[in-house]
């Protein structure tokens, strides 16, 4: 595991908006070089976690602070892999354009001199070569598949040598195949260059013969802690005030009986 400073600390923070309480007095913190889900019931404020890590938006009281730093905006030592929306076929935008954003967004479109636009090309195959998408990287991004279209995505948020990778839903719309072969790719990275990786889920299945703690958002808590503790029969009947069985078939995946469906949504489909 990576020494440092965790890769998140939420120190009794408190999330409003819109006049509701999001979270009440959350306080938490998740290890270095770690692959973490965060899950929960919709509206619970799982996205709402990424955007405080990106200085996108303030807790209403507490701190945040992030590899050992209050939140920033274009922090430039986190890579983001945002929800995938659909791209027009049409757009001419190639995978290697999209991947060079994440070395140097700001400068895209402009000749970049030649020393940098060495590196920045080194940098970028191998963002491609690391997620294996380099045969997609002339390819418009607009006519890949969702699976594929993750890939460059993951590229593009590696090209900037990360020390944090936040996930916004990357399994979303995926069949389980490309499910399992994201989750394998990110874990790698994870392994490979030391990074930690927070990745937000519906579902947890796919992802939970490798991850290495979860973060549960629901009923205005944050909880942390390994997979075993947090996804179990006494922590979700203490956070939902009410008996809820965590269930295992013979394949390791988890089943949530006792919840209605928008509670149980990300663990039971």
């Amino acid at each position: 595991m990576a020494e440092g400073p965790p890769a998140l600390e939420l120190d009794s923070v408190s999330v409003r908006r819109s006049g509701r309480t999001i979270w009440h007095d959350a306080s938490v913190a998740v290890a270095p070089g770690t692959f973490t889900a965060v899950v929960g019931p919709n509206g619970a404020g799982k996205t709402t976690l990424l955007k405080l890590l990106l200085g996108l938006m303030e807790p209403a009281s507490g701190s945040v602070r992030v590899l050992g730093e209050p939140p920033r905006r274009g922090n430039p030592r986190i890579g983001y892999v945002p929800q995938r929306r659909s791209l027009d076929v049409d757009v001419p935008v190639r995978g290697v354009d999209l991947v060079g954003l994440g070395v140097d967004g700001h400068r895209w479109g402009f000749q970049v001199p030649g020393a940098r636009r060495h590196d920045h090309r080194v940098r970028v195959n191998r963002a491609l070569d690391e997620v294996g998408a380099r045969p997609l990287s002339r390819r418009r991004v607009g006519r890949l598949s969702g699976g594929e279209q993750q890939r460059v995505l993951l590229a593009q948020a590696l090209a900037g040598d990360p020390d944090l990778l936040l996930l916004d839903e990357p399994l979303a719309s995926l069949d389980v195949r490309n499910q399992v072969v994201m989750a394998h790719l990110v874990n790698r990275v994870v392994r490979e260059r030391g990074v930690s990786a927070l990745m937000v889920t519906h579902d947890i299945n796919p992802i939970l013969g490798v991850i290495d703690a979860v973060v549960y958002i629901a009923q205005e808590r944050v909880v942390a802690g390994a997979p075993s503790e947090i996804v179990s029969t006494p922590t979700l009947s203490a956070i939902y005030g009410a008996q809820v069985e965590v269930l295992r078939d013979s394949h390791g995946h988890v089943f949530v009986v006792g919840l209605d469906q928008e509670a149980a949504h990300p663990h039971d489909h």
